[in-house]
């Protein structure tokens, strides 16, 4: 043991030598290319004094960025993430100008802005230098991605000694848009777990298709996949006529009160209770160890809430700060660029891709996604039973560019990149890990409902109520995920225009809200879910307006006769009870969408009047209600048609003929998984969470 011990302390300070040297080595270079940045004396000096000066440079500003750097970093948490992220050039190149002051010469020279080029191009250097010499060494290997990890874990019980599991949610991808990206070559890892790279090797995974509920986004789905229960979550917002405000699945404080009310009704923590992990996500399915939830995101800060420690986890390392900002500034012009060329090519269908949505692509698909990955190398390497987590790169850029083409090509490719550094890394961790990638909804392509129609849905239920219609349509807020990471890392108001409302002007004014292709419309003034009959009473020409609209694919509201009635255009309405039967309108949405529709019907807070959007059965799109030209939310196309990639050594996640339907169903196919991997299991007696604020 000592003598192993003893190999060890050579080979790091073998390790710390050359990257000394390399890093002394280009130091030099760069006083040589740099004309604001020298090593010499104005009347020059030997070229032992220049490098010996350079060598103590080099030292003394890898010892701060060692030593002072991870202090630095966590004060700094203190000031929005994205902020922290701007500031890392400035911090880097202040310690590279204080290293140059502790230089014995005294001679060195350096303006500000050169020493922030100077600290970066370095700090790369040092990394990947380290980053080569650690491939070859396994142990030197797993220590450094260990420091990439949140090591507030101390002292607590060991976990299982059985296989672990990760479960990597790719957010937004679908079952088909996977397969295709299989085929074409931009996910070689996947098609290696499929067996299909052409190599003649056996499968590892199985890939199977499962079916959304009718709000087939992010919150409901995550939120049944993680604590077994989504109800009463008909769509991604919607209003609740009891406080008069708007739930938001993306809202911090909805996502405290959504998952207190799904513990409280199954009386379960959580798929993570135990030893597990929940990184990057909504929920946190009572994992013991969290970072950036959003559920967690409301309280106040304390050792209970830690969604932002996986910056500090990161961001502690300065080659990673300088990485990750020069990969955010790379996907900044990326997205310039790619919008422009969109723009001039007058593509269609396109949404507004200006003001800050380069910056929060550039969150989503790099930041957030380096930050993650850190974050599951560590819960791997730390041994941790159970992990879940979210990225949320593909649905950001989806939205935007659409879910096919070349943007969001690349990013499947840089996803399937992050699977398999997660892969290498499970192979240095201390159990067995069986990795099982999965979606939570799809994307459906389409022009929005407002660039077909030239106005929004909102005025089409104004002009349905003989209400004015404003000459220009609002725009609606968009749903994307990513934007409430964003506004929780700057610690700003997560709030959206409009959405905690005052009385009604008029007491038939309604509240048009809208979630994907999935429209919803309340009249707050009526304290109970209108009927069909009631809503006719007070608006005769409402309901025959929207039905019969060509962008309007169905209507469900209540019937005081017949209890639930599906409304299309043309005069139809079908009881709820006739639908396997006689489905009308929903004919178009395959097979389902009865089943899902009636689901909602039953939930306490379904709007008066729920609106889907018309479907193309041919091409697969649908009418968004939101600036989406990718949109998810509600029925039709690939949207609720997600995927399940699991290694074989599971056991089948359904039975032969048996569909994979709803996230409940997904959450009780993980849960035997994680009993069959010795997992962390629920506990029996009922857990209860504080109301949120």
């Amino acid at each position: 043991m000592r003598g192993v011990r003893w190999r060890r302390a050579v080979s790091q300070a073998g390790r710390s030598l050359t990257v000394w040297a390399v890093s002394t080595l280009t130091m030099l270079v760069l006083a040589g290319i740099l004309p604001d940045f020298r090593l010499q004396s104005a009347d020059g000096d030997s070229a032992t004094v220049i490098a010996v000066t350079a060598a103590v440079g080099a030292g003394v500003f890898g010892v701060l960025s060692a030593l002072v750097w991870p202090l630095m970093v966590r004060l700094l948490l203190l000031v929005p993430a994205l902020v922290l992220g701007l500031l890392v050039f400035f911090l880097n190149g202040s310690l590279l100008l204080i290293a140059l002051r502790l230089t014995p010469s005294g001679q060195t020279e350096a303006a500000p802005e050169t020493a922030v080029i100077v600290a970066a191009v370095m700090s790369a250097v040092a990394s990947a230098t380290g980053g080569a010499l650690a491939v070859r060494d396994d142990d030197a290997y797993r220590r450094r991605l260990y420091r990439l990890a949140d090591r507030r874990r101390r002292g607590g019980p060991p976990g299982p000694t059985g296989p672990g599991t990760v479960f990597l949610q790719l957010d937004g991808v679908g079952h088909d848009v996977l397969a295709d990206a299989v085929r074409r070559g931009l996910m070689p890892t996947v098609a290696r777990w499929l067996g299909e790279d052409g190599t003649g090797a056996p499968p590892s995974h199985r890939l199977t298709p499962w079916r959304t509920d009718w709000s087939s986004q992010t919150g409901a789905s995550q939120l049944g996949i993680l604590h077994g229960s989504n109800h009463d979550v008909p769509a991604f917002r919607w209003y609740e006529k009891e406080t008069r405000e708007v739930m938001v699945c993306n809202r911090p404080t909805s996502a405290a009160e959504l998952q207190r009310r799904a513990v409280d009704r199954t009386g379960e923590g959580g798929l993570l209770t135990g030893d597990g992990a929940s990184r990057g996500n909504l929920f946190s399915g009572g994992a013991g160890e969290q970072a950036l939830v959003l559920s967690i995101a409301a309280r106040r800060r304390g050792r209970e809430n830690r969604s932002r420690a996986g910056y500090f986890a990161y961001f502690s390392d300065p080659a990673n700060a300088v990485r990750t900002a020069l990969s955010f500034a790379a996907e900044v012009g990326r997205e310039i660029g790619q919008s422009t060329r969109a723009r001039l090519r007058k593509e269609r269908p396109r949404v507004g891709r200006g003001g800050l949505y380069p910056l929060v692509r550039a969150f989503a698909t790099v930041v957030e996604r380096d930050v993650v990955v850190a974050a599951v190398t560590g819960d791997l390497l730390a041994g941790r039973s159970a992990v879940y987590a979210d990225l949320v790169a593909y649905d950001e850029v989806a939205h935007h560019s659409g879910p096919l083409g070349r943007d969001t090509a690349q990013v499947l490719g840089r996803l399937d990149r992050a699977l398999a550094l997660i892969e290498k890394v499970a192979e240095h961790a201390p159990r067995p890990y069986r990795i099982v990638v999965l979606s939570d909804h799809g994307q459906s392509p389409g022009e929005t409902f407002r660039a077909r129609y030239g106005l929004t849905l909102g005025d089409l239920v104004r002009a349905g109520c003989g209400l004015p219609v404003p000459r220009k349509a609002e725009r609606t807020h968009s749903g994307a995920e990513a934007r409430a990471a964003v506004r929780a890392a700057l610690r700003r108001p997560v709030e959206e225009s409009g959405e905690r409302h005052r009385p009604a002007r008029r007491r038939s004014e309604p509240i048009v809200l809208a979630s994907g292709n999935l429209g919803l419309i309340s009249f707050p003034d009526v304290p109970h879910r209108m009927s069909k009959e009631e809503i006719d009473a007070r608006h005769p020409a409402l309901l025959p307006t929207l039905a019969n609209h060509p962008g309007v694919g169905f209507l469900l509201v209540r019937s005081e006769e017949h209890g639930g009635l599906v409304l299309g255009a043309a005069g139809a309405a079908i009881p709820l009870d006739r639908l396997d039967e006689e489905p009308g309108p929903l004919a178009a949405f395959g097979p389902g969408a009865a089943d899902a529709v009636r689901r909602t019907h039953g939930f306490p807070h379904t709007a008066d009047i729920m609106v889907n959007s018309s479907h193309d059965p041919a091409d697969g799109e649908v009418l968004a209600f939101e600036e989406q030209i990718g949109s998810h939310g509600g029925l039709g196309g690939a949207q609720a048609k997600p995927f399940l990639l699991s290694p074989l050594a599971l056991s089948e996640p359904v039975a032969d003929g048996e569909v994979l339907a709803g996230a409940e169903h997904v959450h009780r196919v993980l849960r035997r998984w994680l009993r069959e991997s010795e997992g962390p299991q629920v506990p029996v007696e009922p857990v209860r969470q504080e109301r949120a604020a």
